[in-house]
């Protein structure tokens, strides 16, 4: 007689139908094969001899760049783990505005080096471990080896800027782009409970195509995409004083539905001269404090233009609010919310304001502001590629001299850091011993593929770079030591000006390593796939559904 089936053969349905799951070490293994791949994508633009990347969106419009957040961001990413690396882009360009690529290929290769590590059947839980350790350690070396720098070291800071710009395509106005970023970071840095800060969001940067990148200028004061609102008004203004208002120049109209019963045309000439009348009370009242200049973030009515246009005033309508913001920083004045509350106490100042025209565009240049606490960066250049990728150096010029000034401390660049911290872990990990000796050796490996990727990518042999590398690292006397792309030679990096802030460097440490060790901890992948289908199956009439499902 057969027994009964046990209950255990029953199938029992927890996930959805169409599910897939993946666990164990093959959930590992995709997981880390999917970040090395991007990271593998994006480590040929490492460096000055990086090559660039040419994508495409799916409207068919074309970026050319070697930014590693432009390039992340415009890939159209599938795979959870290889998103996270997205993430890391998107931390480090918001968190220090460079050094995303290395961040990036530095998450690749932890988890390839983990990988290997798996393969020894070591835990994850003890590669983490090691990994943070590794990444503590790290830190600690990156700041005994920083140099510090001051505000007013011009020289350091324009190294600092032309380095981050070394691997980008403005190479031949990268000298003048470096002036204008220090020039500007400077202008708007404050001092605030004895601490330098530079909010580089205070910094405009309008991009206009035509003529070349030298001729780039930083306006010291604010432009305005905007024209002059009214073609009898002065297109140059000497000695402007500055109206800035958050107001209506216009007849309010009622709240609520009201009706004027006029019965004769007198009536209507007296309501109309009434209304003409307001308008030019108004703009007496702003003529009276002394206003040469109105920048106004709503409308101004064509009575009221015309009034403006006959006493010399010059007017700019419909400016948005950042830039009025900006502005008021720029020229000292106040935003006014009504034309009654305005006086000459609350006027902004500026040398020199005046209507430009580049291309097919009307410009209005607000010049030469006394101290202006925000700035604006014209970027020219002879395509509209040419002027994007101008811009994405700016912002990372930018934000490098930020960091240094914020910071006050820079190091070596040309993987002279990191080859002087795989060097110490390498010491590190055998004080520390055990299993975690040999995720600190396998992190101190992964660092030192920063400065061999610069190497390979200069189309350098990197073994016998790293022997080199390696040698002068040995020899505590020259910690400075990096890979010179363009002698193919090791030598002095701060001889060669070639520094970054310490900050850049010490946020690529932490993004890479969280990064890495995230994606190491997930032993499971559960994906539900086919939810559009069963959507789309429920969508469709019940006659259409097949008989068998």
């Amino acid at each position: 007689m057969m027994s009964a089936a046990p209950s255990g053969t029953v199938p029992v349905l927890i996930l959805k139908e169409g599910t897939s799951r993946t666990t164990g070490r093959e959930a590992q293994r995709n997981n880390i094969t999917a970040a090395k791949v991007i990271a593998e994508t994006i480590k040929t633009t490492l460096g000055p001899r990086g090559m660039d990347k040419m994508l495409v969106n799916s409207f068919g419009d074309v970026a050319i760049t070697n930014d590693g957040a432009t390039i992340m961001k415009e890939l159209d990413v599938e795979h959870p783990a290889a998103k996270m690396l997205v993430e890391v882009a998107k931390a480090q360009d918001n968190e220090v505005g460079d050094g995303t690529t290395t961040a990036v290929v530095l998450a690749g290769e932890l988890l390839a080096k983990a990988e290997s590590l798996l393969d020894q059947n070591i835990h994850p839980t003890l590669i983490i471990d090691g990994y943070k350790r590794a990444s503590e350690k790290a830190q600690e070396i990156l700041d005994e080896m920083a140099i510090p720098i001051s505000i007013d070291d011009e020289k350091r800071l324009l190294d600092v800027a032309v380095t981050s710009m070394g691997s980008k395509n403005v190479t031949v106005a990268k000298e003048h782009f470096a002036k204008l970023a220090v020039e500007a970071v400077k202008q708007v840095a404050e001092e605030k409970d004895g601490k330098i800060k530079a909010d580089i969001d205070l910094i405009k940067i309008l991009k206009k195509h035509g003529k070349g990148l030298d001729e780039t200028e930083l306006v010291k004061g604010m432009v305005i995409d905007k024209e002059v609102a009214h073609s009898q008004m002065p297109k140059i203004v000497e000695n402007a004083k500055i109206a800035l208002l958050n107001a209506k120049l216009e007849i309010e109209k009622t709240e609520f539905d009201a009706k004027i019963n006029i019965d004769t045309p007198e009536q209507m000439k007296l309501f109309l001269d009434e209304e003409e009348h307001m308008l030019r009370e108004m703009v007496n009242k702003i003529a009276e404090t002394g206003a040469n200049v109105v920048f106004c973030q709503k409308g101004i009515d064509d009575v009221a233009l015309h009034f403006l246009a006959k006493k010399g005033i010059m007017a700019v309508k419909n400016v948005s609010s950042s830039d009025m913001e900006k502005l008021a920083r720029a020229t000292g004045g106040k935003i006014i919310a009504s034309v009654k509350d305005l006086t000459s106490d609350t006027l902004g100042e500026a040398k020199r304001v005046e209507e430009v025209k580049i291309g097919e565009d009307k410009l209005v240049y607000v010049r030469e502001c006394k101290n202006p606490k925000a700035v604006t960066i014209v970027i020219r250049g002879g395509t509209e590629h040419v002027v994007d990728e101008a811009e994405r150096s700016m912002h990372d010029a930018l934000s490098v001299v930020r960091n240094a000034i914020e910071d006050g401390k820079i190091v070596p660049g040309g993987g002279a850091p990191e080859a002087e911290v795989a060097k110490q872990l390498r010491e590190y990990a055998v004080k520390v011993g055990g299993r975690e000796q040999l995720a600190i050796e396998a992190f101190a490996d992964a660092v030192e593929s920063i400065p061999l990727t610069l190497a390979e990518n200069a189309g350098l042999d990197p073994i016998d770079i790293m022997v080199e590398l390696r040698a002068k690292h040995e020899n505590s006397a020259s910690p400075t030591h990096g890979v010179d792309v363009f002698s193919g030679k090791v030598r002095d990096m701060l001889e060669l000006n070639v520094v970054e802030p310490l900050r850049v460097k010490q946020q690529v440490i932490k993004s890479a390593t969280e990064a890495a060790n995230m994606i190491l901890k997930i032993d499971d992948l559960i994906a539900a796939k086919g939810m559009e289908k069963e959507k789309e199956k429920e969508k469709k009439p019940e006659e259409e559904k097949p008989e068998f499902e």
